[in-house]
């Protein structure tokens, strides 16, 4: 860490098994994973606040670089320091008490890809007022939700979106505030002129401290399996990054880190703002109205000089539909994470750049719990190992731990004390948390099995899982051999029930095609011999249906459930 950083946690305690002094220099290639899980320990202190501890600390370097903006037309860029940052929040912080709200306050957050986010965000957690970030997609109907269901005071969004805020305000009886950042709006607060009246320095009289089991941040999940849960998690929450940004993403305060994700999501959490933040790396984000374009998301990671990456397993199969060959990237790790990535993706990328594609897990819930480090070997189709900090087990549903190579859940053993990432609680859900928590484990809904190397390999959500003929067969799998066909472009695996009523449920595909592929009994057969050599013959799929498109969440993950429905 950089002299005048207080770092997150106790570095001595994790100095055992690795030379500190070469951090930036080697980038923990040289590090030895057992070794390091074995001697970690979290440190957390009492008091803890991530806008004075970390951007107003890197701020007394007023020329270190924050954060770089490229603007929507791909070819402008504005830059803020951590210096910038610091007077920008300690001004917002001034508009929002002058305003009345106090901490614990909620406020929806709706704001693409912009400074303006990091802002807001900051200027609330040196309040201990409780942002939600919500994706622009929501519609009135999710906005109404999530405003009634948090008993939200306040939203914050931009013009585009004013106009979904405006049909179901009047429903929202705790909705005082409406704020729009970007143009004046009548019956809105105008973040610019708000700016204006406020001092640029922050009356720390007027602020009181937070303690890290304070509510700092309320998250709605993605809403895969019904109506979305409140994850509240503490100002604890950024020193679990600690570990994403700095072992996962192997970051440096040198590094420019590019995390694909919307605003709304725990991803740019995760990719976009506290580990990064932490550990000093600057971050670079666009704001991308309207398609996702691939060539110009590599002309621009070419241009700026982006060394880490991280994005979704969907992004990077659009990517390696491009040329690769035309982009001269100074690329140095590369991160994948929302869902597992298949490795015939990651097996293109490295034929091109040379680097591989570390896949790592986890969920709003948690930060980083399982993951692939530069520093130990690579199994292709794994999400590799667990964090250090966390203690990571298959265990069936009473909590006992399973033998390798056996499916089971994916759950964090609690032990005396909960990892400071993992969440506080589903806020104001009684039956959620009983499910999540019990025989003093977090269950994760996820399942997996550990092979005798102590890898971890997803088999998929626990609902997804399909139970055909007496076998349990995880989707994931039988994606990614599907992936890996060159007629497939992307793909979903669910179950279908057995017409003849002989297996009880038939593994079914719903495929989109590449380019060149059209459908056809011929093709179906070669699809289904491909999977039957490559994976065991009985989960192959029975029936396949070629689809233009998947029914996907708002934050892009597959929703298998809408799926499993059309066949019921």
């Amino acid at each position: 860490m950089v002299t005048g950083i207080p770092p997150p946690l106790d570095l001595n305690k994790i100095k055992r098994g690795m030379d500190m002094a070469s951090d930036e220099k080697n980038n923990y290639k040289d590090l030895d994973y057992d070794r390091l899980y074995e001697n970690f320990e979290w440190d957390i202190p009492e008091f803890y606040n991530f806008g004075f501890d970390v951007v107003d600390k890197w701020g007394e370097d007023r020329t270190k670089l924050s954060l770089v903006s490229i603007h929507p037309d791909g070819e402008k860029s504005s830059y803020h320091t951590f210096y910038d940052l610091k007077v920008l929040t300690d001004k917002f912080a001034n508009v929002l008490l002058d305003m009345g709200l106090k901490k614990g306050d909620r406020v929806l957050v709706m704001l693409e890809s912009i400074p303006q986010w990091y802002v807001v965000m900051i200027a609330m957690f040196k309040l201990g007022i409780i942002p939600m970030p919500g994706t622009v997609l929501l519609t009135s109907k999710d906005i109404k939700y999530r405003i009634n269901r948090a008993e939200a005071c306040m939203v914050i969004t931009d013009v585009c979106h004013v106009s979904r805020v405006e049909r179901i305000a009047n429903e929202c009886p705790t909705l005082e505030h409406k704020m729009v950042v970007d143009a004046p709006m009548l019956e809105w607060l105008d973040y610019s002129e708000m700016m204006k009246k406020v001092p640029n320095e922050l009356d720390m009289d007027r602020v009181g401290k937070t303690r890290t089991t304070d509510p700092m941040l309320l998250y709605f999940t993605s809403g895969t399996t019904g109506q979305p849960k409140m994850v509240l998690h503490t100002h604890s929450y950024p020193l679990g990054h600690y570990v994403t940004a700095k072992f996962a993403q192997s970051l440096t305060s040198k590094d420019l880190h590019w995390t694909i994700s919307e605003t709304g999501w725990a991803k740019a959490a995760w990719g976009k703002l506290f580990g990064q933040m932490i550990v000093g790396a600057a971050i670079i984000q666009w704001e991308t109205p309207g398609r996702f374009d691939p060539d110009g998301l590599l002309k621009a990671m070419e241009r700026h000089g982006v060394t880490t990456f991280c994005a979704p397993p969907t992004v990077y199969r659009m990517l390696i539909q491009q040329d690769l060959s035309n982009y001269n990237l100074k690329l140095r790790h590369c991160m994948s994470a929302g869902e597992p990535l298949n490795p015939e993706v990651i097996k293109v990328w490295k034929e091109t750049f040379g680097l591989d594609i570390y896949d790592f897990f986890g969920q709003t819930e948690t930060v980083c719990v399982i993951s692939n480090f530069p520093f130990m070997p690579i199994k292709y189709g794994s999400v590799g190992k667990p964090t250090p900090g966390h203690d990571v087990r298959i265990v069936d549903d009473e909590g006992n731990e399973m033998p390798p190579g056996e499916e089971g859940n994916i759950a964090i053993y609690l032990g005396d004390h909960r990892p400071p990432g993992l969440m506080k609680e589903y806020w104001k859900d009684k039956e959620a948390m009983e499910r999540a928590f019990h025989h003093n484990y977090y269950f994760t809904g996820d399942r997996a099995y550990r092979d005798e190397d102590g890898y971890f390999w997803f088999v998929g959500r626990d609902d997804d899982v399909i139970k055909s003929s007496g076998y349990r067969i995880g989707p994931f799998e039988v994606e990614s051999s599907l992936q890996e066909h060159p007629a497939v472009a992307e793909c979903a695996v669910v179950g279908a029930p057995d017409p003849e009523g002989v297996r009880g449920t038939l593994v079914k595909a719903y495929i989109i095609l590449a380019k060149g592929y059209k459908p056809s009994d011929g093709l179906t057969k070669d699809i289904q011999n491909y999977v039957k050599k490559n994976t065991a013959p009985y989960k192959y799929p029975r029936i396949i249906e070629y689809v233009k498109e998947l029914p996907k969440t708002i934050s892009g993950k597959i929703r298998r459930k809408e799926l499993r429905e059309k066949n019921d």
